[in-house]
Order: C-alpha cells, then structure tokens, then sequence
C-alpha cells in the first residue's frame, strides 16, 4: 500500500480500521481487503480491539469497536457543521435523486464530512471521510477560493472519468468559504451540464445551511 502519512503502522492501521468500517471481516477478509500480510492484518486489528476500536462480534469477525460511539458524539458535538447541515442536505437529496456531499478543507485536500446516496442503482459513492484534492472537482475548486457569478462551479469528468457534479459555496458571516455542498453522479444523467440541471438548487442548499449556523 502507498504511504499516506510517512508512519507505516499507522497508515494500515487506518486501512484496516477502514476496511471493516464498509463490513465486519473475518481475517481472511480482512486480509484480502487490505492486502496486507495475513500476520499483518491479525496484529493490527488484535492490537485496535486491545484499544477497543474494533471488537470481535459473535461469529468473531472483526467489527467497528464501541469506543468509536463516544468518540463519535464528541467529534460530532465540536463540529457541529455536520449535524446542523444535513436535514438541508437530506432535502438536497431528495429533490436531486442524486447523490450529495458536504466538503471541509483539511489542510492542503478536502474531506468529505457529510455523504448521502442516491437511490439510483447507477451511482457515484463519496465515502465519508475521504480525502480529495483541492483545486480539482467542483467541491474542491470551490474551496480552494475560485468564484462564480452565478453561484455555482460544475465539473465533468475532471477529477473522475463519467462524473459529473455541480457545488456551491457556504459562507460565514464575513464571507469566508468553510464549506462546499456537491450534487454528483454519472455524466449520463447529470448531463455534460449539470450546473444548469441543479446548480440553482446546490446554491440555496448552501445559502441555508450558512443560515442554519447564524
């Protein structure tokens, strides 16, 4: 696997936490989700079930851990952006029929802090969490400060071949970007212009979601 932070243990440490994330996983699973070393694997998640990040379930296959829970309350309780966006963004949703993202900078890439699926068969997953280039995308020239004056910057095909999206800007009180709500999915139904499809729908979900944290 390719080395994200420099820190080799802790790089598979998270691949592993990542893996199990999507399902629990025997070992075997385990191994062939991550491409780890069979010993590799096992004494990864033996030592993230010591810290009580995973756990074995009933049929002993490694599950997230319940540390996790309270984890994720605090996390939840001092980003409050997620939690306060996402009955705009389950609307956004619903009205699209398409799948929708909310972006954060994270240092010098993007991370997807909020992702909600299309019900369609045919569909583009943004896992919550991932990291994103900044500058390409929608979402991401959006946060990386490029403006529109129509409100919206759409992409086809520029970070990924047979997507399309369209995001939006939200802005604080003096007008500085925190975030950027995306509508995604496949060229074939967003069209080559999906801005004109959705982008007057992307902009008033970012305008109500920066009212919501007024």
């Amino acid at each position: 696997m390719d080395s994200v932070t420099g820190v080799g243990v802790l790089d598979k440490s998270v691949l592993v936490m990542r893996s199990v994330a999507e399902r629990p996983l025997n070992l075997n699973e385990l191994q062939a989700a991550t491409g780890l070393p069979r010993a590799t694997a096992h004494r990864l998640a033996a030592a993230l079930v010591q810290h009580g990040w995973l756990r074995r379930d009933h049929d002993g296959r490694f599950d997230l851990g319940l540390d996790l829970a309270s984890l994720g309350r605090i996390a939840a309780a001092r980003f409050p952006l997620g939690a306060r966006s996402l009955p705009v963004l389950r609307s956004l949703r619903d009205a699209t029929g398409e799948s929708v993202q909310l972006f954060v900078v994270d240092g010098d890439q993007r991370r997807c802090v909020v992702s909600l699926q299309s019900p369609h068969g045919l569909q583009w997953i943004v896992p919550e969490g991932v990291l994103f280039p900044l500058g390409r995308g929608s979402a991401g020239r959006v946060l990386n400060g490029e403006r529109s004056v129509i409100g919206w910057i759409e992409s086809i095909e520029e970070r990924e071949a047979g997507v399309a999206s369209v995001s939006a800007a939200v802005r604080d009180n003096d007008g500085a970007v925190i975030a950027a709500v995306s509508v995604s999915g496949p060229v074939e139904r967003l069209s080559r212009k999906p801005g004109e499809r959705w982008g007057a729908a992307v902009s008033t979900a970012a305008e109500q979601i920066a009212h919501q944290l007024r």
